[in-house]
């Protein structure tokens, strides 16, 4: 972290935000534009924006600015995560609805992450994603349940070496509209949709995207089995409770692959689902994991509560 520093602008023409990134290389340009916008740099003691074009002989000050190796996960101890497995190699949590698994700076303070390291900080500096912090997987922030953290450099190498090779046997329950009454397996390859400014994954063969959009995006293969095992009405909607399982973990697998089935997760509109008032997060949980122990070797299975939802 870089604090309480000022120089002398040197360079005619230069934009301010290039010259602190060639002054200061071991931050990065996402923090200098934050700093900036912050008002935690000056310009002859003033605040500027980060394409001020620099003259030369101004005084630059710099009262914080983080530097790449502050960008870890932070510890909150408000952050209180629901752990439903632990020893000495792996945690596993129950991650609540409308929750991030991580941070995406570490600035964030409010995720699932937060709340790990502040109660187990020996997962901070673990695995090659500083704001991962140990964690081998994600799920989406409005899905809940199931997340895998490692608790030591061993373990997390051996877990990632069984997620890389599709051996981890990952089990969701979603609650879709309709009536669906016979199981299947969906498979897909997903693309995410570079004609929106926002995540949401299509599939590669059938859209409306000229051939050279499409071939500028990276298709994912996705395979994804369903059986329904419970049926429900809701004010005349007629609902179906499904046990999904899937090995691959492509962004948003579960929701686009029923969604492009026509069986839309309950309350996720981002996939053409209806809205459901007061309903947190989107009817998607992660039940259970089956792998093998990254220490013993020996076959197990975690998991996790029912949602209230699921309670058919």
């Amino acid at each position: 972290m870089i604090k309480d520093q000022s120089f002398i602008s040197e360079t005619s023409g230069a934009r301010l935000d290039a010259a602190l990134f060639s002054r200061y290389s071991t931050s990065s340009k996402a923090f200098i534009r934050e700093a900036i916008e912050a008002g935690d740099i000056l310009v002859n003691s003033r605040r500027a924006s980060k394409g001020l074009k620099l003259k030369g002989g101004e005084k630059i000050t710099v009262n914080l600015l983080l530097e790449a190796n502050d960008n870890v996960v932070q510890p909150n101890a408000e952050i209180t995560p629901k752990c439903v497995f632990e020893d000495d190699a792996l945690l596993a949590f129950d991650k609540a609805p409308s929750m991030p698994v991580q941070p995406l700076s570490c600035r964030e303070m409010t995720t699932l992450m937060n709340g790990v390291v502040a109660e187990y900080p020996e997962c901070q500096a673990l695995g090659d994603a500083p704001l991962m912090a140990g964690a081998l997987h994600r799920i989406d922030a409005d899905t809940s349940g199931l997340v895998l953290v490692a608790r030591s450099a061993t373990a997390f190498e051996a877990l990632r070496a069984q997620f890389s090779a599709q051996t981890v046997e990952k089990t969701y329950l979603a609650l879709v509209e309709g009536n669906v009454t016979v199981g299947g397996t969906l498979e897909n390859d997903l693309i995410h949709d570079p004609t929106l400014p926002f995540c949401r994954m299509i599939d590669s063969r059938h859209n409306r995207l000229t051939r050279a959009e499409v071939e500028k995006c990276r298709a994912l293969h996705a395979v994804t089995r369903f059986t329904p095992i419970a049926h429900t009405m809701e004010e005349n909607e007629e609902r179906t409770l499904l046990e999904v399982t899937i090995y691959t973990g492509v962004t948003h697998q579960i929701r686009a692959q029923l969604a492009l089935a026509g069986m839309h997760i309950i309350n996720d509109r981002l996939y053409g689902a209806f809205a459901v008032e007061n309903m947190r997060g989107h009817a998607l949980h992660a039940l259970a994991a089956r792998f093998r122990h990254p220490i013993s070797g020996a076959e197990m299975k975690i998991e996790t509560p029912f949602p209230d939802w699921a309670r058919l």
